[in-house]
């Protein structure tokens, strides 16, 4: 576990893991935690079922799992009974290169019942191993290390100058000591009193608040984050994502709502249309129905029925009505559940929105029902490559109908006919080319429209499986590309899934504060260029690419344009992580968004990983840096929000605590050399009560600073930007010369009035005005620019106003009781006016301080800038593939026992494996063989990473 795992994140996740399992024990059943089971145990399999542990599958019934969550893959994999494949191993009558009876923690049970034997829980199971390999030590935060090397060098001047205290009262004492009457016990107690202001300097001119200071400005920024729906797991995200320069962002559920509802469709050749009554995106509601090519040329232009979704079923033929209905019906892996009494659809937002369609035009009953007179002979889950799925069942005729959904361009490409009149049972004819030329227009109109688009078509076969098509090796199942033509269009529909309220905000807040938004999809060119304009990413001058065209570039054609691409479609999660990585390789500071296990490479390849919380895989949650609980891009934003006012809130402290160091230290430094008796003005107790201030109570009030919206109005600081500013050096500098001169004039000029004041009482008024120029200080350091404003902001910091109280009446009774221990005397009336006064000119001092050109302030420092020019500023180390291949290796032991598990496992292709009978029988023996060949491998290949070794896991693709 990485120690930077918010302690929350991680009670939530426990708690979002504990849910109870059925399972078989000691020949019992048993409803158990997850966190109870054992190996040994019969855990049962059920219809939605995520299973928490590995195990063999021993009995049931057309049990299907969704293996994606660890493969990546969304084939549907059927479960064969543990004994079935050893009978096929054995005897040799049935190829067992196509059966799969093991059961993998992490996948979804889609159809079916049955049971198995647990052979492996927690970190030892294949899901375990994988969440366990994405945990890492970040070690220290980017600022933690700037602020070490600086307060290293503070550190450094400030010990110089207490040595140099030492030595110099040590010399003026020693020269003195032989005039110095005193008894030895009093020449000790002086000398003892020489080397106490000399180590009090040395404390104080330490900055030992400043780690205080990011733990505070961290801790309070992650605790509010949470409540603005940002979960934060490591903290150095919250910093780095206050300098991002470019957010990739998903569309579906971060950009848009995730609420897919079907709006509008076209079916047959495009004479007939259905819109919903609300729908919005429609540009003409007078029926035309007028199809461009190109930009002039016309295919056809005539009256098209169009009706309403209360109207469409009565409108349609009632055979093509079941025909529709049928589709939606028989082909989808989503199910059926009850919640609070009511029937909802569970599975992927598209299929649900088309079932929720069916039911509502179509008076769509239970999928079961629906099922009953029309059984499954095969199922063709969703691919991403051919992008689209397929059902075959058999018909009460004894004939079969191959079911097919997907993208419409893809479908399209296969269809040979088309039904002519959905209002008439006019049964299908040939598509002509001007047809299908019609129907593309019809497409990209929906794809302008911001619509996801859906194409239904079928085609039909005499027997199952059909002669001459090719079927898949060592099964009876029919390929895909095999029946994949010759379709019959049935029509396209429309789904909206629209866009977020506060995202159009959001992306312009992005933009004014210098951050470049790109949009990475699956949907098409069209639908994603209109959602991407929707939301105010796609720009004049922006570029719009598919993913397969953006892969197919190499590395300089792909840097030439990175810049100006702002919606990528049509992509995978590979297309993401080069993206992430040819953005980083310029420069930029990259966020990226990811909710499936795919994108666990670019989550981690990137600077800040942002995962969803409500459709994100915990994988994917674990190679994050943030999860937004609401998966909404508008949080993102204030996620950079937050991160600019860490940034900020540390350097107002380092602002305030440079100037209190420099004041200090030389006004103990001077007033004691120059002191008959060298003591100092400020005596060691008054200097720690400083350094109280300094370091406790400042660091309270500044690093709990809210962020403004000025901060969005700003570019993004670059990486090798100096911790401390112009502005900062001016107003350090000069708020260090105002207090020296007021200061040293009350101390030993002595101005009229002040001359006759005993030496107690002068010395406690000067202690007195230090201090208050420190807390009206305080105030002048809420801005590190040169804007006039300081009040920005303070009314939503009540512990700002709290810390000052506390510093204000501290003081105050320091001075009235404090007397012996502070060595201190009370102030009568006119000396309080004094220090407040003087304390309150160093406001107006900070405004005479903003009004001087930073041209003018480098001018006059420029001779003396050899102080801090050697300094040398500090630059992140840019991550290289190897770093962050060990980033994902975090655990070393888990990576070796996933190469040894998988050594076999990455044999598994969609259920398939070979060699199952040696792994069964002789794991151990296989297992050591295995290492043995891998270590060889490894060996010969100098420059093998721990990534490299842990290449074969499941949905981690090779770079």
């Amino acid at each position: 576990m990485s120690r930077n795992d918010c302690p929350w994140f991680r009670k939530l996740n426990q708690k979002k893991e504990d849910r109870v399992v059925k399972v078989i024990r000691s020949g019992k059943p048993a409803n158990l935690s997850v966190h109870e089971i054992l190996v040994g145990d019969v855990m049962l399999l059920e219809q939605g079922d995520i299973i928490p542990v590995d195990g063999v599958f021993i009995d049931g019934h057309n049990v299907s799992c969704d293996e994606s969550s660890a493969t990546g893959e969304s084939d549907l994999i059927k479960k064969v009974p543990a004994d079935v494949v050893m009978k096929a191993l054995f005897e040799e009558e049935v190829n067992p290169k196509k059966l799969d009876p093991f059961i993998i923690s992490g996948a979804r049970v889609l159809d079916g019942v049955g049971t198995f034997l647990v052979t492996a829980v927690g970190e030892n199971s294949s899901h375990g191993k994988t969440m366990m390999s994405l945990r890492d030590d970040p070690g220290m935060t980017p600022l933690q290390l700037k602020l070490n090397i600086l307060a290293g060098y503070i550190a450094k001047l400030g010990s110089g100058a207490g040595l140099l205290l030492l030595g110099v009262l040590t010399i003026e004492f020693l020269a003195h000591l032989p005039q110095n009457d005193g008894t030895p016990e009093e020449k000790g107690q002086r000398f003892l009193q020489i080397l106490i202001t000399s180590i009090t300097i040395i404390v104080v001119a330490v900055p030992e608040g400043l780690p205080l200071a990011v733990t505070l400005a961290l801790a309070y920024a992650t605790k509010r984050m949470t409540k603005e729906n940002n979960l934060v797991r490591h903290l150095q995200s919250c910093e780095t994502m206050g300098n991002a320069t470019v957010i990739c962002s998903d569309k579906t559920g971060t950009l848009t709502e995730n609420v897919m509802t079907v709006v509008a469709g076209t079916l047959g050749t495009g004479k007939f249309r259905f819109t919903a009554v609300d729908d919005q995106t429609a540009d003409t509601q007078d029926g035309t129905h007028e199809q461009v090519a190109g930009d002039d040329k016309k295919i056809h232009s005539e009256p098209a029925a169009e009706v309403t979704m209360s109207k469409l079923s009565s409108a349609l033929d009632p055979e093509f009505r079941d025909l529709v209905k049928q589709s939606v019906a028989m082909n989808t892996t989503a199910f059926e559940t009850e919640e609070n009494g009511k029937q909802l659809f569970v599975g992927t937002k598209t299929e649900t929105a088309l079932l929720d369609w069916a039911r509502r035009c179509f008076a769509l009953q239970q999928i079961a029902i629906e099922r009953e007179n029309c059984p499954i002979e095969q199922l063709f889950p969703f691919n991403s490559k051919r992008k689209a799925m397929g059902a075959v069942v058999r018909l009460p005729n004894n004939k079969y109908r191959f079911f097919v959904k997907g993208a419409p361009e893809i479908l399209l490409g296969q269809c040979s006919h088309a039904v002519t009149d959905p209002t008439k049972p006019s049964g299908t004819a040939s598509m002509a080319s001007e047809q299908q030329e019609a129907i593309r227009q019809i497409i990209t109109d929906y794809a302008r429209r911001s619509l996801r688009t859906i194409a239904l078509g079928y085609r039909d076969f005499e027997q199952w499986p059909p002669e001459n098509v090719r079927k898949e090796e060592g099964s009876q199942n029919v390929e895909f590309s095999g029946i994949f033509k010759n379709l019959t269009w049935v029509g396209v529909v429309g789904i909206q899934d629209p866009v977020r309220a506060g995202v159009p905000k959001a992306v312009q807040d992005c933009r004014t504060a210098s951050v470049s938004v790109k949009m990475v999809t699956g949907d098409n060119v069209e639908t994603a260029r209109a959602i991407a304009r929707d939301c105010g990413i796609l720009t004049e001058k922006g570029k719009v690419m598919e993913g397969i065209e953006f892969r197919r570039m190499d590395d300089r054609e792909r840097i030439a344009i990175v810049r100006d691409l702002c919606v990528l479609a049509r992509s995978s999660p590979e297309d993401k992580k080069i993206l992430v990585k040819a953005l980083r390789s310029l420069g930029e500071v990259v966020a990226v968004t990811g909710d499936g296990t795919n994108d666990a490479p670019a989550l981690k390849s990137a600077d800040v990983g942002f995962s969803m919380g409500i459709t994100g895989t915990e994988v994917a949650k674990e190679a994050s840096d943030i999860i937004l609980m609401d998966d909404n891009f508008s949080s993102i934003v204030k996620a950079m929000a937050w991160g600019r006012a860490i940034n900020d809130a540390v350097k107002k402290f380092l602002q305030f605590q440079i100037t209190v160091n420099i004041t200090a230290v030389i006004l103990t430094f001077v007033t004691a050399v120059g002191s008959e008796t060298q003591e100092p003005v400020l005596n060691a107790v008054q200097l720690l009560w400083v350094n109280l201030i300094m370091d406790t109570f400042a660091a309270l009030a500044l690093a709990t600073d809210p962020p403004t919206e000025s901060m969005l109005r700003r570019k993004p600081e670059a990486k090798t930007a100096a911790l401390i500013n112009t502005p900062m050096w001016k107003m350090i500098i000069g708020q260090s010369i105002y207090q020296l001169i007021v200061t040293l004039i009350l101390h030993f000029v002595r101005p009229a009035g002040i001359n006759n004041y005993p030496e107690g009482q002068r010395k406690t008024l000067v202690f007195n005005v230090f201090v208050f120029m420190q807390i009206f200080k305080l105030i002048n350091s809420r801005r590190i620019d040169n804007k006039l404003n300081i009040f920005e902001g303070i009314t939503k910091n009540k512990l700002f106003a709290l810390m000052m109280a506390i510093m204000a009446g501290g003081q105050i009774l320091i001075v009235y009781v404090g007397g012996a221990a502070f060595k201190v005397e009370r102030l009568n009336g006119p000396q309080w006016g004094i220090s407040i006064v003087l304390g309150f000119l160093s406001v107006p001092v900070g405004i005479l301080i903003r009004l001087v050109p930073d041209a003018v302030f480098v001018a006059l420092v420029k001779p003396f800038a050899w102080c801090w020019s050697k300094i040398p500023k500090w630059k992140r180390k840019k991550k290289t593939e190897d770093e962050d291949a060990e980033h994902l290796g975090g655990v070393k032991d888990a990576l070796m026992e996933i190469r040894d598990d998988l050594a076999f496992l990455k044999r598994i292709k969609g259920g398939r494996i070979s060699q199952i009978s040696e792994v069964i029988m002789k794991p151990r023996e296989y297992r050591e063989r295995t290492r043995s060949r891998s270590g060889s491998r490894s060996s010969s290949r100098h420059n093998t990473s721990p990534m490299k070794a842990a290449l074969g896991m499941p949905g981690i693709p090779d770079q």
